[in-house]
């Protein structure tokens, strides 16, 4: 049957419905139970015979003449109904056959017993419709090759893929624990504004606005940092904030527009506290949700197991880039990039243009976790050195399987030196480089103030996710990825 057939077919089903006076999409629901609670307390539910009420969305209906099974899911698990002529009478055995169909969600009410097979079972003596779904299900979803189908229809693929439903479970749970984590450690949760006058905290292109009230331009932020730093300023001593960020960057296995981050500061911590606390904290996750810290991802295993090594930023891009960073000038890495054909902003800097090659050459290298140390001071415009004359950034990143999980330093707080280096970027931005950091001079004047020395550490929630659960690009770990719009 044509789709636009059994469409028109329900619909007349869902005025047969009202015709008779029940309403099809009722306010209440009397569910007093769910399936899997039903399922494991079957002995104690059973032995009574003692009515309960499930509901659910229906599965599968399989008619024997006066005797109907059908399967309800709620989310939590699924079990069998038994309708019986003889239970519910010639009138109402015929209203649940003539009128309800695969994909409508059901009230049910009755004793739980055993089939013959022994199949846990609610025997049916009255229900009553929740929902009259006007389109089927589709038969084939689990065999669907498109995945971009498959993102734009999440619903459709959550209900089918219970595998997709639990990475969604985990990635709950990797939220839940880092909150219980950081709380456990004396760490506040806040929130900073999503709509900024002026954007920083990262090297990324945001995405623009208007306001009108205010008649202004403001952009959604790529970062919440410059706000939560402010907080240290005020006297908080340990912040973090979970959320949304957003960058106009391109989509890929490891980007998307909009994305979750959480980032927390620590006064008068470091990033060596901060590498310490990251090997803690995820090990935990992984012990919480898993039992152990070996994951296996994209066939092969990667181990968890503290500590992680430290390995110098330069010294990886001599190792797989042959490059020598300290003696090679930004045109030297320029044409570098073009041999490689990596395309490069022309108003780029050295760093800008040696991390592009990492990118390419070094981190895909990486599969186990490591911490990235050191990177060149003019990379990293809100770090500390490592000494008032270091060349070299108090910082790390921390890789694994090539995917950027964390980035995280000992903050500036020298508000006479940040507020060069954003001059710097500044200068960066007017040639053409967008990603170049912007010059706030409120959070400049906030940091003349005072602000405690204090590290800083930023988690891709979504690319953590999508490692632990196996997930082959980040819209796979994301509900609803930002999606091109069809043709």
């Amino acid at each position: 049957m044509a789709l636009e057939d059994i469409i028109k077919n329900r619909v007349n089903k869902l005025n047969k419905i009202k015709i008779s006076g029940i309403e099809p999409y009722p306010v209440f629901c009397n569910r007093e139970i769910s399936c899997k609670d039903a399922k494991e307390n079957f002995a104690k539910l059973s032995k009574p015979k003692k009515k309960i009420t499930l509901a659910g969305r229906i599965r599968i209906i399989r008619a024997h003449g006066g005797l109907t099974f059908a399967e309800i899911d709620d989310g939590t698990d699924k079990i069998q109904l038994s309708f019986q002529k003889s239970k519910l009478g010639e009138k109402g055995y015929k209203f649940f056959l003539d009128n309800f169909d695969v994909g409508d969600f059901i009230e049910a009410r009755g004793i739980l017993f055993k089939t013959k097979r022994g199949e846990k079972t609610l025997e049916v003596s009255n229900y009553k419709i929740l929902s009259k779904s006007i389109r089927p299900l589709p038969e084939k979803w689990h065999g669907i090759t498109d995945i971009e189908e498959r993102f734009r229809k999440r619903y459709l693929d959550l209900i089918f893929n219970e595998d997709i439903r639990q990475k969604f479970v985990i990635r709950s749970q990797i939220i839940n624990l880092i909150r219980e984590f950081l709380e456990a450690r004396g760490f506040m949760e806040v929130e900073t504004p999503i709509l900024q006058t002026i954007y920083g905290g990262a090297t990324a292109k945001p995405f623009k606005t208007h306001l009108n009230t205010y008649n202004m331009d403001v952009f959604l932020r790529i970062s919440p940092e410059l706000y939560l730093k402010r907080l240290l300023v005020g006297g908080f001593e340990k912040v973090y904030e979970i959320g949304k960020c957003f960058r106009n960057e391109g989509v890929d296995k490891q980007h998307n527009p909009d994305f979750t981050m959480l980032e927390f500061y620590w006064a008068y911590a470091t990033y060596k506290d901060l590498m310490r606390l990251a090997e803690e904290m995820i090990c935990e996750i992984l012990q919480k949700i898993f039992g152990k810290t070996k994951i296996i991802y994209q066939n092969k295993e990667i181990d968890f197991s503290a500590p992680w090594p430290r390995v110098e930023y330069v010294d990886l891009l001599k190792k797989y880039a042959k490059i020598d960073y300290w003696s090679q000038n930004r045109d030297s890495l320029a044409k570098k990039a073009k041999e490689l054909e990596i395309e490069i902003n022309k108003a780029a800097g050295k760093a800008e243009i040696a991390d592009e090659i990492y990118k390419k050459l070094c981190r895909p290298k990486i599969v186990q976790p490591t911490f990235l140390i050191h990177y060149p001071a003019e990379s990293k415009p809100l770090a500390k050195r490592l000494d008032a004359v270091s060349p070299m950034a108090a910082n790390f990143q921390l890789v694994i399987n090539g995917f950027e999980i964390v980035n995280a330093y000992s903050e500036q707080n020298d508000p006479i030196e940040q507020a060069k280096c954003l001059r710097e970027q500044e200068e960066m931005f007017k040639l053409g480089f967008e990603e170049a950091q912007r010059s706030d001079m409120d959070f400049i004047e906030a940091l003349e103030y005072g602000m405690p020395p204090a590290a800083g550490f930023g988690l891709g929630i979504d690319r953590l996710t999508a490692l632990l659960t196996n997930s082959n690009s980040l819209r796979e770990a994301i509900l609803f990825p930002t999606m091109k719009k069809k043709e």
